[in-house]
Formats: structure tokens, sequence, C-alpha cells
């Protein structure tokens, strides 16, 4: 039963990073990211490491993804562009996931392969509870836990300004070239008098 659960919970957290990335609709590709957070709670499941399962649930499925929400809503739009325009950008993603992909392949088929005949490894008496957690992000990785909720920060702040900064120039009510949008006439009033296209008394 275990391996069964193992399985269609890899397949889903697998499957749900694909849609992160293949999805164009950011909406989809929260739901995605959700999808992916809560198979990957199974897994830790599995490794009998109950607190860090509840925490991927409450915290990133449930805090962190409402914030993903409103960000996403304020800032997304459907008139943006699908691709950048930046020279090379094919190519470097292409060769970026071919590294990626031998790295994997190279981990699973040097380690995961050689544990499928053994009984897993020995999980010490302990492990995944509050008190290990809490020892591990307090003490020994206390500046990557602090960076990265410093960056989440930084990120929701930075696309709030840009989104209100896109709004002003979208809304503005100067033209582009410079000068400013001319009055409105009031209600009533004789339009100006248009100059002759000739002057007066030169030959037509």
């Amino acid at each position: 039963m275990e391996a069964v659960l193992f399985f269609l919970a890899a397949i889903g957290a697998t499957a749900g990073a694909i849609g992160v990335v293949a999805l164009r609709n950011p909406f989809y590709a929260v739901l995605a990211l959700i999808a992916h957070l809560f198979s990957l709670a199974v897994l830790f499941l599995l490794l009998t490491s109950a607190f860090v399962a509840a925490a991927q649930v409450v915290v990133y499925a449930d805090a962190v993804m409402v914030l993903y929400v409103f960000v996403v809503a304020y800032v997304g739009s459907d008139h943006e562009p699908l691709l950048d325009p930046v020279p090379g950008q094919r190519l470097f993603t292409g060769l970026l996931a071919f590294f990626l992909f031998v790295e994997i392949s190279a981990a699973v088929l040097s380690s995961a392969l050689k544990a499928l005949g053994t009984h897993g490894p020995d999980v010490p008496a302990g492990f995944g509870d509050p008190a290990a957690i809490g020892t591990l992000l307090l003490e020994k990785f206390l500046v990557p836990f602090e960076a990265s909720s410093i960056l989440l920060l930084i990120a929701a702040v930075g696309a709030i300004v840009l989104a209100g900064r896109k709004r002003q120039q979208a809304g503005g009510g100067a033209v582009s070239s410079g000068h400013s949008a001319p009055k409105a006439r009031p209600e009533g009033a004789a339009p100006p008098p248009v100059p002759p296209s000739h002057p007066v008394g030169a030959p037509k």
C-alpha cells in the first residue's frame, strides 16, 4: 500500500510541477502548484515526518498560495506577451533543461535505483518532529530560512510596485509625444475659426 501511495504522490508531484511551467494561465499554474505541494505533503508523511507534511499544507499550500493568488490577480493581464524578446532565450532554456535532466538522471541511476532492493533508510527516533525541525531552521539553516522569507516579501512588494507604475502609465492624461492633451471645449461654445489654406492676396 505504501508503494502504491508513493507512486501516486510522485506522479502528482511531477504532474503539478510540469503544470506550473506549461500552463499559460497564471491561476491554473497556481492551482497546479497547490496540487504539487499536496503531493509533497503525502511524500513527507511516508517519511514519517508529520510536522513537515502539516507545514507543507498549512503554510505553503494555504498561506503562501493566498499571497501568490493576490499577486497574480493584481499583476496578471491577458495582454502580456507569452515570450519575452530576449535573444537566444529558447536556446538557453533548452540547454538548461537538458543539463538539469542529465543531472537528475545521474542522481537517480547512481543512488536511487540501488536502494530498491533494500528496506530503506534507518529513520532515527524523533525524525521530523517539531523539536528537530526547529533546531535545524533556527540553528543550522537560519540564514537560508530568513533569506527565503525576505525574498518572498521583496518579490510581493516589487510586483505590487511595478503593477502600480504600469497602471499609472496606462491611465495618464499626457500624450507620449510630450504635448499636453487638448482641453475639452465647453458645451455651446463655437469652434475656433479655421485658418485659410492660402495667404490673403496670394495667387491660388
